[in-house]
């Protein structure tokens, strides 16, 4: 179709239509474990040939990607219950779209990500009062100028952090410590071992190039705190924790088995003002 949306991405930005596949595809199902309609619609708008990614990646996958977004759902709402008119940051948004099921009429929510993400997502979701893009790398600064900081600030992170090197992550939180005091994040990380998975099992057989592979893996989110004594781990859990009831059982293993390995799981930081 000729008025379909053309994609012209960078490799690494190219990742951010598997997740978008992941829930338009649970969106279908039966008896889905989230609905969202808005990744439907994009699927069904884009011109981009999906049959490598729904030929090659597995059920288990597939289900992470929706895993991850109820935990980041659940978290955000909470935050929001005591900090309505928060401002909530989602770095390296893609095209996602937390902010349909999470919107409380109150809340401003920034999408931030590189310019021809941005450029994509424009055409894709439409921007409002409350919900604005913003094109930037994560490292630039002008960008923190841009973010209301008067009524709470959230950050979430839906598969991103891990494509930069231990060392940028360090001065990526040393940044918000300092220029957001109080604020928090929520965001998914991976072992080394994790690592090693996602690029053999995800990027490869998705048809990503290597510029598109993970690099930060980490052990324990405790080790973050000692990177800044102002960082806190408020929590950090399984992937697929308390998700597991009702998969088929060769699914129920793989999470368990994820799970038990620490392949893949949740962290979320608080960062304290200094005493």
């Amino acid at each position: 179709m000729s008025d379909r949306i053309f994609i012209d991405l960078g490799k690494v930005q190219e990742t951010l239509l598997l997740p978008l596949w992941g829930r338009a595809i649970e969106t279908k199902k039966a008896r889905p474990r989230m609905i969202d309609r808005t990744a439907v619609e994009i699927i069904e708008s884009i011109d981009y040939d999906f049959s490598t990614i729904a030929g090659n990646i597995n059920e288990v996958t597939q289900f992470a990607w929706i895993a991850r977004s109820l935990h980041i759902d659940r978290t955000i709402r909470h935050f929001l219950k005591t900090h309505p008119n928060a401002s909530i940051v989602n770095l390296g948004c893609g095209l996602d779209t937390t902010f349909d099921r999470v919107d409380n009429g109150s809340l401003r929510w920034f999408d931030l990500d590189l310019p021809d993400v941005i450029q994509l997502r424009k055409k894709c979701i439409a921007e409002s009062e409350r919900r604005r893009c913003i094109s930037s790398s994560l490292f630039d600064d002008e960008w923190l100028e841009a973010v209301a900081n008067e009524n709470g600030v959230f950050f979430m992170a839906a598969g991103v952090f891990y494509y930069f090197e231990e060392d940028q992550m360090k001065f990526f939180f040393k940044k918000l410590s300092t220029v957001f005091p109080g604020c928090e994040v929520i965001f998914d990380a991976a072992s080394s071992l994790g690592v090693r998975v996602a690029n053999k099992k995800v990027i490869a057989n998705a048809g990503m190039d290597e510029s598109s592979i993970l690099k930060w893996g980490i052990e324990d989110a405790k080790t973050i705190e000692s990177w800044d004594n102002r960082i806190r781990v408020v929590e950090d859990y399984p992937l697929f924790k308390n998700m597991k009831s009702g998969l088929p059982v060769r699914n129920k293993v793989g999470t368990m088995m994820s799970d038990v390995l620490n392949i893949m799981f949740m962290v979320h930081l608080k960062f304290d003002s200094e005493q």
